[in-house]
């Protein structure tokens, strides 16, 4: 706690907004979430695993800057910029028609000393969300593609953990926004096209190469189980899992274009054992996913144990399916 009251005079010395609203994101009744002409919304192809949560992002760009292309590392963005997420569930995944009810809303500004990442919870009416620094806990109900009714604790993390996610070389930066992530198609209502190509239309890149990467659906069954299970990993391990992240000492770097057996934790011995391996010996064992660690850190919602750490309290039980039969795949080629 007295750490994340640090942050106190630290936030407000740059005069943060208190409400979501004074950021003017969304046009009209927030849960349309439809944005003002001045942000743009975007997705993921493959997106972090959240409890179930949906997102709905979208991005500022100051009017005459441009964002620096990288082909491999997030997108070096202009001071000024801020980026939206904002978490919600559909009453019904089935039937959207029935609404959906917002938690949080999430923000990342650059600043001159580099980015800010501040939390918003939505009220009780949810007509509003309020910056709260040191989180919040909601109750989240929703029925799933199932029909099965759900209700969870849904937590609202505090400052520190924001950055807990967002270092890399102890800087704070963004993780979804990257080429690979994005190069994909968007409905914007009146068009779908690709998200890149509009950016660029927009003003926000002063060029693009003709050769952009793409990484796979996670959930397509019709794409290779090495290239889904890679994207996965990607999106919600490797934020932290590379050379650059906060378990950069593990030596496990579960980054898409990692391409050392060893570092991508194929027999593999962790660097810290401890209560997290589950007396396992290696972090993958190929064909062996039951005896892997990775899987069973997956397979727990035991904070000494899970992983990833934060944001979630459920486990990803199709994202779990897919690391299986990934770990299996593996065994075929040892």
């Amino acid at each position: 706690m007295i750490k994340i009251l640090i942050f106190i005079s630290f936030i407000y010395s740059f005069n943060e907004l208190e409400k979501i609203s004074d950021y003017n994101i969304y046009k009209g009744n927030p849960h349309n979430l439809e944005t003002n002409i001045n942000y743009t919304p975007y997705d993921l192809i493959t997106p972090l695993f959240s409890d179930y949560s949906w997102k709905h992002r979208s991005i500022f760009i100051p009017e005459g800057e441009k964002i620096g292309y990288d082909d491999l590392e997030v997108f070096k963005f202009p001071i000024g910029t801020i980026i939206s997420k904002t978490f919600y569930y559909p009453n019904d995944f089935n039937d959207l028609s029935k609404g959906i009810s917002l938690k949080e809303t999430r923000i990342l500004i650059h600043k001159e000393n580099g980015w800010i990442a501040l939390p918003y919870v939505w009220n009780i009416d949810e007509t509003e969300a309020y910056l709260e620094i040191t989180g919040a806990v909601k109750n989240a109900e929703w029925i799933d593609y199932n029909g099965k009714k759900n209700n969870i604790d849904y937590i609202v993390p505090n400052m520190i953990q924001c950055r807990g996610c967002h270092v890399s070389n102890n800087k704070l930066i963004p993780i979804g926004p990257k080429a690979r992530n994005i190069n994909n198609e968007f409905n914007y209502g009146h068009e779908i096209k690709n998200q890149l190509i509009k950016w660029k239309e927009i003003g926000y890149f002063s060029h693009l190469p003709n050769d952009i990467p793409k990484i796979d659906k996670w959930d397509d069954s019709t794409v290779d189980i090495n290239k889904r299970a890679r994207s996965w990993l990607d999106i919600n391990c490797a934020h932290c899992h590379n050379k650059k992240g906060s378990a950069n000492s593990t030596g496990l770097f579960l980054d898409y274009y990692q391409e050392d057996k060893k570092a991508l934790g194929i027999f593999k011995v962790p660097v810290a054992a401890g209560r997290g391996s589950g007396n396992r010996k290696y972090d993958i064992i190929p064909g062996d996913p039951e005896n892997s660690i990775l899987y069973y850190r997956f397979n727990s919602t035991d904070p000494g144990i899970m992983m990833p750490e934060l944001g979630r309290t459920l486990i990803h039980k199709e994202g779990l399916a897919l690391i299986n039969e990934w770990i299996i795949y593996l065994g075929y080629f040892e």
